[in-house]
């Protein structure tokens, strides 16, 4: 995929100026492709969180804020080999349409959320940007959306609700809908995710139970500790999330590669992690990931331990032992 230029970005804004139309005859004439690679995995690089507030990579509060630049590394990363697609809201997926970085790729409509972080109302956390209806309408393949349970807070009665009429349109309209489940609680004033295996799999179950129909359901999970016993609490196809970005990527690839080889997990969903690398090589990030997700972890420890300039050789050999 040939680099944008500033050329590229001139005619991206006369677009959304003057021919707002062509956004939508770009994503009707979009080239598609089969769900899942050949190998029966997903590799997907996600960019859904500038809409929900969340500009921030580990000490840099507004790293993902210049929108020129997140989509210079998202069409970098969508050129690499074994990168099967992307996740994001509408904004995100026009201007990656527009700029012709979408053709052969799986795409992702995230339905976002307006539980913000640090809101009042957070829990009460209703979808504000893709419909199942839109996400086919445009002609996307997939739908993606967080649902966090917190069972001291009323919020989630009407979020459990939203996401099971959602569900339900998506397997009416036969379209994969990807839920990220969370057990949440209120500490110090904000909300956390638990990540113990214990709540891992309780909120794998009541995600799982959401909706007129699980056909379409997949899940979205944290790699956590023990996750043979979280994988066995479903039958629903699984991706991992990447989570919050690292300052040690050679310890979270080891984990990946540990959890990837697992019954029923069937690839990746990362975005900061690979999007914003500690030493800024995104193409080399990716590569990493890809290798992982579609080689069986078949990513030689030269390749990985450039992410990490600290990494010892007991990391290494840790990393070696998960590709094998």
């Amino acid at each position: 995929m040939p680099e944008i230029s500033t050329a590229d970005f001139a005619r991206l804004r006369d677009i959304r100026a003057g021919q707002p139309d062509l956004v939508r005859a770009t994503l009707d004439a979009r080239r598609k492709r089969s769900l899942l690679a050949d190998d029966g995995k997903l590799f997907i690089v996600a960019a859904d969180h500038p809409a929900r507030g969340a500009l921030a990579v580990r000490n840099d509060e507004s790293a993902m804020a210049d929108r020129y630049d997140l989509l210079e590394r998202l069409v970098t990363a969508l050129g690499r080999p074994g990168v099967d697609g992307v996740l994001g809201t509408p904004d995100i997926l026009e201007d990656l349409a527009l700029l012709g970085a979408l053709d052969g790729k799986v795409v992702v409509g995230s339905m976002n959320r307006g539980g913000l972080r640090g809101a009042s109302f957070e829990m009460d956390d209703r979808y504000t940007a893709y419909s199942a209806q839109a996400i086919k309408d445009s002609g996307l393949d997939f739908a993606k959306l967080l649902v966090r349970i917190a069972l001291e807070d009323s919020g989630t009665a009407p979020t459990l609700e939203a996401t099971a009429r959602a569900v339900s349109e998506a397997a009416a309209l036969q379209l994969p809908i990807m839920l990220e489940p969370f057990m949440s609680a209120w500490q110090d004033g904000r909300v956390v995710n638990d990540l113990t295996a214990d709540a891992v799999i309780t909120s794998m179950a009541i995600a799982a139970g959401l909706g007129e129909s699980s056909a379409y359901s997949w899940l979205k999970i944290p790699v956590v500790d023990d996750m043979e016993r979280v994988m066995a609490a479903t039958t629903l196809p699984t991706l991992l999330l990447g989570g919050d970005p690292s300052s040690r990527p050679l310890e979270t690839y080891a984990k990946w590669a540990d959890a990837l080889a697992l019954p029923g997990v069937r690839g990746l969903v990362v975005g900061r992690t690979l999007l914003y690398p500690p030493d800024g090589d995104v193409a080399a990030a990716v590569d990493v990931a890809a290798g992982l997700v579609h080689t069986g972890g078949g990513t030689t420890q030269e390749d990985v331990s450039t992410h990490e300039d600290a990494a010892t050789h007991e990391e290494a050999t840790t990393l070696e032992g998960s590709n094998a």
